[in-house]
């Protein structure tokens, strides 16, 4: 008898283990079920946020636009100039040079790793598997006093020096809530390669049909990071192409070194 009694226990416990497991797939359905729902997700057609950044102590606005045909930039407001940095028209990539206050194109490289990253818009896991994504989920994680599922999102291979490498990230998704809370990376090129990028998401908030992070902070990984504060997220806003247009008659081609 005690022996039936030790296994119908061991039944219910196997039985309310699955019921509770997740899979990588659940989570991401989860996710966008409680940020508004696919079908809201696949009508964005582009984003505009108005943020400040604080730098050592100085809030800069600046202002992100994104584009689901590639097309992006970042407008910076700093000590009343006004510089536009990671401009992309779908096949230029440029930016204001910061000390000759000039506009230069980056290489083709770092040119052609921005196009890859075209089909991110305005989700990576939206539609991931038609994107050629793969996603693993890899347990559990308690992060920041939070419990976390910690999912594996592989990407369209980078290009370092001419060679195709794998492109992964991790992202860790609030167990209540199934939102994104930290998004981790390794950097692969540049004087700060091999370190892990670290992006910390909060404050999530409705805009429109959808909810969105209001608060990032971005850093590395086990160092304080950058905050930057959202005022205002629009929705498929209304710009003019011309604004991501390369200024042809500052022609500048940024150095190798200075991009890395």
């Amino acid at each position: 008898m005690k022996t039936l009694k030790l296994l119908f226990l061991a039944l219910i416990v196997s039985f309310s283990t699955q019921l509770n497991a997740q899979t990588a797939d659940e989570i991401i359905a989860n996710y966008f079920e409680n940020t508004g729902g696919i079908d809201a997700w696949n009508s964005i057609d582009g984003m505009k946020m108005t943020a400040k950044m604080n730098q050592q102590g100085m809030e800069i606005p600046i202002e992100i636009i994104r584009l689901k045909s590639g097309k992006q930039m970042t407008i910076i407001n700093f000590q009343g100039k006004v510089m536009k940095q990671g401009v992309f028209n779908g096949e230029i990539l440029w930016g204001i040079n910061f000390m000759t206050q000039k506009a230069e194109k980056m290489d083709q490289e770092t040119t052609d790793n921005m196009k890859r990253q075209i089909k991110d818009f305005p989700d990576p896991f939206l539609n991931y598997k038609e994107k050629g994504y793969s996603v693993e989920l890899l347990g559990k994680e308690e992060v920041d006093g939070t419990e976390t599922f910690k999912l594996k999102l592989t990407k369209t291979p980078v290009i370092i020096d001419g060679k195709e490498e794998e492109n992964i990230s991790y992202y860790f998704f609030d167990t209540e809530n199934f939102v994104p809370i930290v998004v981790q990376t390794e950097i692969k090129a540049g004087p700060m390669k091999g370190q892990v990028s670290e992006s910390k998401l909060s404050d999530y908030q409705e805009v429109g049909d959808i909810y969105m992070p209001f608060s990032m902070t971005q850093g590395f990984k086990g160092q304080p990071g950058q905050v930057i504060a959202m005022d205002t997220i629009e929705l498929n806003p209304k710009i003019d192409d011309a604004e991501f247009e390369f200024p042809e008659e500052e022609a500048v081609e940024a150095p190798a070194e200075e991009i890395k």
